[in-house]
């Protein structure tokens, strides 16, 4: 086997245990039941990146007659809301399992036989394999926030994460040219192509993810209450939504506690606060003299190398992310203290922006300056322009195949169940 074919192997058997993992931990009713109608049923993700996998693998790039073609309509995320999944005619679990099983054969007799030198953009790289990777990966990463959402017995584990270290509180970035997205990342999709250059002003950027102590600080000083820190249409929706704290915060008369699958512990005041909508991180920001970084910002922080002057893969150079880099791939069920990986750090000493949380940037999710949609309209075009913020960096749900300094992330401002926190900026 070849090293790229082993490699696509491996990344497709890592996403499979992982998705194994967090639909075998649960019983065959938790499965089929929605947890939240903002999340589909674990046993739809299931069915469903199965089915992707047979559209793009077994039929396009190998020409295989379809396995299934009876139920590409029920896992089609365009064609059903997530709330009104449960009331499809799904897959049992057991049907699931199987066809997902099935699909996986034939998708590994595919890999073994492509050529990878035909010309065709699609497996050049082996493209369409790593897209499929990380497919599955963020639906993994969906269906952990899910079981975050869920109610009952605590059914995963895993070991607490590094303790935290000293940092600076905030790193000026230069002004300056630098290179934005990649030509030359093999896997990279549509949205984060083409490499472009863009000029930055001089900025100061947190040296870490505001913290849950700081975050209590803002909460402390009467932030959820004053108008003053919160945009108009911010402040509307907290009054709506009667945002009080982060989502699975729980006030106690000794203070303040969280909800972390299935567990409720004290709030530690060293981890990078999660669970808060945009509206909230910019309400803090403003609340601490700061702003949210823009896109280019965050990107410039995360990639530039001020020495050579050219863009990284990753602040700490180019080899993928290591156990000392970052907080990736749910090896942890939480975010690391501040200062915990200061083998991730960029060389201007700006720590975590890969892994942890999620980061909301300023930015709305644009075209970068001659995109083209590849190899479908539905995974970037159509949604540009709508009302979306860009998250960068990843966080501890997600996996390494799926989070890089160039990948980029988008959610409507209000969301709070995926793993989201933030930074903040200011003009220097």
């Amino acid at each position: 086997m070849s090293d790229l074919r082993l490699v696509i192997a491996t990344e497709l058997e890592r996403a499979r245990a992982r998705t194994a993992l967090l639909t075998d931990a649960v019983d065959d009713d938790d499965l089929t039941r929605q947890h939240s109608p903002l999340m589909s049923p674990l046993v739809w993700d299931l069915a469903h990146v199965g089915n992707q996998e047979e559209l793009w693998l077994v039929r396009d790039v190998g020409g295989r007659d379809p396995v299934r073609h009876d139920i590409d309509e029920l896992y089609d995320a365009f064609k059903h809301a997530r709330s009104d999944r449960p009331a499809l005619p799904l897959l049992s679990p057991a049907e699931a399992r199987a066809y997902t099983a099935r699909v996986r054969d034939k998708a590994l007799d595919v890999l073994d036989r492509v050529r990878f030198d035909q010309g065709r953009r699609l497996v050049d790289g082996g493209f369409a394999f790593g897209m499929i990777v990380q497919h599955e990966q963020q639906h993994d990463e969906t269906m952990l926030a899910t079981h975050q959402l869920r109610g009952g017995t605590p059914v995963l584990t895993a070991p607490a994460p590094p303790a935290g270290g000293e940092t600076a509180a905030e790193v000026l970035i230069d002004a300056g040219r630098f290179t934005m997205g990649t030509d030359t990342e093999p896997w990279a999709l549509d949205n984060e192509r083409p490499a472009h250059p863009v000029d930055v002003g001089a900025f100061w950027i947190d040296a870490t993810p505001v913290t849950n102590g700081a975050y209590l600080a803002f909460m402390d000083a009467g932030g959820y209450d004053d108008p003053r820190w919160w945009s108009e249409r911010g402040w509307r929706y907290r009054q709506k939504a009667d945002l009080t704290a982060p989502l699975h915060w729980i006030r106690d008369a000794g203070g303040w506690l969280r909800s972390r699958f299935g567990h409720v512990e004290p709030v530690r005041a060293d981890e990078p606060v999660v669970h808060v909508c945009f509206f909230e991180a910019e309400a803090y920001a403003a609340w601490a003299g700061k702003r949210l970084p823009t896109e280019a910002e965050w990107e410039k922080a995360a990639r530039w190398d001020p020495a050579t002057g050219r863009s990284r893969r990753y602040p700490w150079g180019d080899d993928p992310p290591g156990l000392r880099h970052a907080n990736l791939g749910q090896r942890h069920l939480s975010p690391a203290p501040a200062g915990a990986y200061p083998d991730g750090a960029s060389p201007q000493g700006v720590h975590q922006l890969i892994g942890d949380v999620w980061e909301w940037t300023s930015s709305g999710f644009h075209a970068y300056p001659g995109f083209s949609a590849f190899p479908y309209r539905e995974y970037s075009e159509v949604f540009f322009g709508g009302d979306y913020r860009v998250l960068r960096g990843g966080s501890f749900g997600t996996d390494a195949a799926a989070c890089r300094g160039t990948f980029r992330n988008w959610d409507h401002p209000i969301r709070r169940q995926i793993f989201s926190g933030f930074r903040c900026a200011r003009d220097a």
